[in-house]
């Protein structure tokens, strides 16, 4: 059994006919998965889980994701995102959406340590949503567009921008991640569509001065080709980061809500 399979099972088996509906979304129905990709997996339940179940999701969780981040397919298992919404919760859809249950590698510690996910407010389900919508790839259940809204392009936009503080925390530990996540937004932002991360990489190094498109086309290699483990990056690229990130950052205000700008 497959770790999507063993994930729809864990659901069925906790949850049962509150299951809605499993999908995928992020790189596997973007542009296919690549060498340090999540599986991205979205679950939609009738009613939010009680403490027990919450309790077996993550006990579960916590032995199909891999940690070995990055394992080629078919190697080590892959890392698992899943996030759980109640779809009374996104249907009608509303802003900012309410995650109900999330687990991801990047909380493993805290989970370990006796944690245990709570509903929050969670404006990237916006994004999760749009690319489960745009996948059409249901593990369990009806199509997803039988069972969720589509978002509004303007709260795309909203929830594409709320991220951007935690984002930029993380510039020096994960640097690639957030370099192409910082071309996605900006692409998204100018498109209105959410590209797969190489592509956006494309269209932003095609707009971006000759000064910053080193740092972003090694990310762009990174990610389509090498390990977390493999990653490098040189003292020159590395002071070029933080100039390109704002160069970015600003291309983003630009294009911000209440700039008197519009996605196209």
């Amino acid at each position: 059994m497959n770790q999507l399979q063993r994930i729809v099972a864990l659901a069925d088996g906790v949850l049962g006919r509150d299951v809605v509906g499993v999908y995928l979304h992020g790189s596997a129905v973007l542009g296919g998965l690549r060498p340090a990709s999540d599986l991205d997996v979205l679950l939609v339940a009738r009613r939010s889980p009680a403490e027990r179940e919450r309790s077996a999701l993550l006990g579960g969780l916590l032995g199909i994701s891999g940690t070995g981040a990055g394992a080629a397919e078919g190697d080590v298992a892959r890392p698992v995102e899943l996030a759980v919404v109640v779809q009374s919760e996104v249907r009608p859809w509303r802003y900012p959406p309410v995650c109900d249950f999330l687990y991801g590698e990047w909380l493993r510690a805290d989970y370990e340590a006796g944690g245990v996910p709570r509903p929050e407010p969670m404006p990237d389900l916006a994004l999760l949503i749009t690319m489960a919508l745009a996948g059409d790839r249901p593990l369990a259940g009806p199509p997803p567009a039988r069972v969720l809204d589509p978002v509004p392009q303007a709260d795309l936009v909203r929830a594409s921008v709320a991220g951007l503080p935690g984002l930029l925390d993380d510039l020096e530990d994960d640097t690639r991640n957030v370099l192409l996540t910082l071309a996605r937004i900006w692409s998204t932002l100018a498109t209105g569509r959410i590209s797969p991360k190489d592509t956006a990489a494309d269209w932003a190094l095609a707009r971006l001065p000759p000064e910053h498109r080193p740092v972003l086309a090694h990310a762009r290699r990174l990610y389509l080709d090498c390990r977390y483990s493999e990653e490098s990056w040189s003292g020159e690229l590395r002071s070029r980061v933080r100039p390109h990130a704002d160069r970015v950052l600003a291309e983003i205000a630009r294009l911000s809500p209440g700039n008197g700008n519009e996605p196209h």
